[in-house]
């Protein structure tokens, strides 16, 4: 398949994170090819955590609840900065974030019928300002507490992303 025009590139990996190319998004979710990826989780100073609902157009995983915001770092570009950038990009939100845990995920998306197979950088930060999130790319946001959402991901299992349940597992295992 050849790549979109202006579509974005991910940076192919082997099974330890290292670079082994590029691929246009849609191809390597397509083939569900192992690629970079991060995810932040921001939590107020009340320990609330900022979760999204993705924007209904996404062109997978749409209308899902998932993580504060996740993406793909940029050919060159480092996990921090990646994660650093989507913040902003996604929620205008800036703030100091620091490197938890990586792990890797394979989940096939029925509807769009795509594959993410992710080396995943988990990143968490602090954050008490306002902000107004990017309406292309989150339908809606909300604070909630640990025991609010693991509730909610008991009862409602299908409305979350596949990866969200697995990041969570690993902060909560380490006191986060």
């Amino acid at each position: 398949m050849e790549e979109k025009v202006g579509e974005e590139l991910v940076v192919l990996t082997d099974a330890d994170g290292n670079p082994t190319g590029l691929m246009g998004k849609t191809e390597a979710h397509q083939k569900g090819l192992l690629h970079q990826a991060i995810s932040v989780i921001i939590y107020n100073s009340e320990g609330k955590m900022l979760v999204q609902q993705r924007a209904f157009t996404k062109y997978h995983w749409a209308g899902i609840w998932s993580n504060t915001c996740c993406s793909h770092p940029r050919d060159g570009e480092s996990f921090e900065a990646a994660a650093a950038r989507r913040l902003q990009e996604e929620l205008g939100i800036v703030t100091p974030l620091k490197k938890e845990f990586h792990f890797t995920y394979k989940a096939h998306d029925d509807k769009s019928g795509l594959t993410e197979h992710e080396f995943d950088w988990v990143f968490t930060g602090i954050f008490d300002g306002p902000f107004e999130f990017n309406r292309d790319e989150i339908h809606a946001v909300k604070w909630m507490t640990k025991d609010e959402l693991l509730n909610d991901m008991k009862a409602n299992p299908d409305k979350y992303s596949f990866w969200f349940p697995i990041i969570l597992q690993h902060l909560f295992m380490q006191g986060a």
